[in-house]
C-alpha cells in the first residue's frame, strides 16, 4: 500500500484507514432540474478524438447526454472538416437533445484540436486567433439569459513537460533520468522551451479586448498550477521539495483570471483535484503512464474565468474515475475532492479526467 499521507490508496489492498467514497451524482438531464440563472461548464480531453478506447465515442456521448451542463469544451479533437463536432451533435440529437457545435482542426502550424458544444445558440465563432502552434486559437460566444459569455477552448503544447523533472523523468524524451532535477530555475527553463507561456500571454492580450460578462478559458494546459506546487505540497506526489511558480497560471492570475477549482477549494492537500493520469478500466496501467516509476499525478486540466461580477462560481467537481495511475498501479483517491464518476456500465473515453464548474448569475 502507498502511504495515506500521499493521498492515495492501492486498489485491491485493504486498509482500515481508508474512508468510504460516495461518488457525486450528476443532476438529471431530462427534464432539467437545474435552476434558472445557473451556467454549468464541462472541460475534457477526449484522448485522440475518442478513438483510443473501444466504444469511446459512444461513451463520451452518453456522458455528455446525462450531465446537466450548458457548455462543453473538448480537446484532442481531430475534427477534420468538422466531422467530430458534427458527429457529436448528431449523436446527441439521437438521444433527444439539441446542441450547437463549433470546431476547429489542427492544420500545419495553425489551429488547435478543440471543439465546443452548447445548449444555447452560438452567436459568434472566431478562429485564427493565435500565431503560435498550440495557441488559444478559437473563441465561441453565446447569449446566456441576456448576458454575453465567451468560451475559449484550449489545448496547449505538450512538449517540455517540466513537471516530470523532479519525478526523475525527462520532459522532452520521457526517458528516466539518472537523478531527479529539483532546481526551480532548471525546471522553469525547460518549461519555457514550450509554447505554453507565449500562448497564454497572447490569449491574455486577446481577451483584454473583450468586454463580455464572463470569459472562460477551458482546456488541457499540459502544465500544473503554481497553486498546486507550494510549500504545502513540497513533500507530496514526488514534488521533492520543489516550489514552482508555473508560468501559465502565474500569467493568468496576474491578468485577473481565476482557476475555478482553486477558487472554491484553495487547499491543494485536501483537494488535489488531479486530472492526469486518469485510470481507465479498459486500459492496462502501463498504457496510461509516461513516468511508470513515479507519482506523476497533477492537475493540468482547467477552467479559468474572468467575470465582471455578474457570474460567480458556486461548485466544481472532478469529472471522471476516482482512481488514478501511480507507479504503474491503479490507486483510489482518498482526499476530499468531489468526483462525478462515469456511468458504471459505460466507457470512459480518456486518459484524463475533466472539470465541471457551476456559475451563478448574481446580478441582472
Amino acid at each position: 500500500m502507498l502511504a495515506l499521507a500521499m493521498g492515495i490508496l492501492c486498489i485491491g489492498c485493504s486498509s482500515g484507514n481508508a474512508a468510504a467514497e460516495t461518488p457525486a451524482a450528476p443532476p438529471s438531464n431530462e427534464p432539467s432540474d437545474k435552476p434558472e440563472s445557473v451556467l454549468r461548464v464541462l472541460q475534457l480531453n477526449i484522448w485522440m478524438d475518442a478513438t483510443s478506447v473501444p466504444g469511446a465515442f459512444d461513451g463520451l456521448v452518453d456522458e455528455i447526454a446525462r450531465l446537466d451542463v450548458d457548455l462543453v469544451a473538448l480537446c484532442e479533437v481531430s475534427n477534420h472538416d468538422g466531422q467530430t463536432v458534427d458527429r457529436l451533435v448528431a449523436a446527441l440529437q439521437g438521444r433527444g437533445q439539441t446542441w450547437f457545435g463549433a470546431g476547429e482542426s489542427y492544420q500545419g502550424t495553425q489551429g488547435t484540436d478543440v471543439c465546443v458544444l452548447s445548449k444555447h445558440p452560438i452567436k459568434e465563432v472566431r478562429t485564427g486567433l493565435s500565431s503560435i502552434s498550440g495557441g488559444v486559437d478559437m473563441k465561441v460566444r453565446i447569449d446566456f439569459e441576456g448576458y454575453d459569455v465567451l468560451l475559449y477552448p484550449s489545448h496547449l503544447d505538450y512538449t517540455h513537460y517540466a513537471c516530470y523533472l523532479p519525478r526523475g523523468y525527462d520532459g522532452v524524451t520521457w526517458q528516466k533520468l539518472a537523478s531527479p532535477v529539483t532546481d526551480p530555475e532548471a525546471i522553469l527553463r525547460m518549461n519555457r522551451g514550450s509554447t505554453r507561456d507565449e500562448a497564454i500571454a497572447e490569449f491574455i492580450k486577446e481577451a483584454a479586448r473583450e468586454k463580455a460578462d464572463l470569459i472562460l478559458l477551458a482546456g488541457d494546459f499540459n502544465e500544473p498550477s503554481h497553486l498546486d506546487w507550494s510549500a504545502a505540497t513540497g513533500n507530496l506526489w514526488d514534488h521533492r521539495g520543489c516550489i514552482i511558480p508555473w508560468d501559465c497560471s502565474v500569467l493568468l492570475y496576474d491578468a485577473g483570471f481565476r482557476d475555478v477549482y482553486r477558487a472554491l477549494y484553495p487547499d491543494p492537500v485536501t483537494h488535489p483535484g488531479f486530472t492526469y493520469p486518469s485510470d481507465n478500466a479498459k486500459k492496462e496501467p502501463k498504457e496510461l503512464t509516461w513516468a511508470p516509476q513515479s507519482d506523476e499525478r497533477d492537475r493540468i486540466d482547467f477552467i479559468y474565468y474572468l467575470s465582471n461580477g455578474r457570474f460567480l462560481p458556486t461548485e466544481a467537481a472532478v469529472f471522471g474515475p476516482s482512481t488514478s495511475i501511480v507507479r504503474c498501479m491503479r490507486v483510489k483517491e482518498i482526499g476530499e475532492d468531489t468526483f462525478v464518476e462515469p456511468l458504471p456500465d459505460g466507457t470512459w473515453p480518456s486518459d484524463h479526467k475533466g472539470v465541471i464548474a457551476t456559475f451563478k448569475l448574481t446580478a441582472r
